[in-house]
C-alpha cells in the first residue's frame, strides 16, 4: 500500500515538472513570436532582450488569466475574431506593464495578425 502511494507521488511530481517545463517552453515560444512580430510590425518595438523576456512572461500570464476566467483562448487565428481581439488587447495592455515595450493601437492589431501567422508556422501556442 505504501509503495503504491510512492508511485502516485512520483507521477504527481512528474506532472508538476512537466507543467513547469511547458510553461518555460510557452514563454520561450512567446518571446520568439513576439520578437518576430515586433521586428516586422510598424508601431511595435521592444527596446532590449530583458523587455522581450518580461513581455513574454506578462503575455503568457495575461493569456492564462483570461483563459482561466473567461474560457477565451487568445490564439489570433485558432479562435476566430474573439481570439484575435483578445490577442490585440493583451499586446496593447502589455505596453502599460513592461518598460521598453512600445506598441500603438494599430501596432497591436497588426501585431496580433502577425502573431497569428507566425503561430501557424512555429509549433506551440504563443498567445
Amino acid at each position: 500500500m505504501d509503495n503504491n502511494n510512492n508511485r502516485n507521488r512520483t507521477n504527481e511530481d512528474r506532472t508538476k515538472d512537466w507543467n513547469i517545463g511547458e510553461i518555460l517552453i510557452r514563454i520561450l515560444v512567446t518571446a520568439i513570436v513576439v520578437g518576430i512580430a515586433a521586428f516586422v510590425t510598424p508601431g511595435f518595438s521592444i527596446n532590449n532582450l530583458w523587455s522581450l523576456i518580461l513581455a513574454a512572461v506578462v503575455i503568457a500570464l495575461l493569456d492564462y488569466l483570461i483563459q482561466k476566467f473567461t474560457g477565451v483562448d487568445a490564439t489570433p487565428f485558432g479562435r476566430g475574431i474573439t481570439g484575435f481581439i483578445v490577442a490585440a488587447i493583451i499586446l496593447y495592455a502589455t505596453k502599460f506593464i513592461v518598460p521598453g515595450f512600445n506598441i500603438s493601437v494599430w501596432g497591436a492589431i497588426i501585431g496580433a495578425l502577425v502573431i497569428g501567422i507566425v503561430d501557424i508556422i512555429i509549433p506551440g501556442n504563443a498567445l
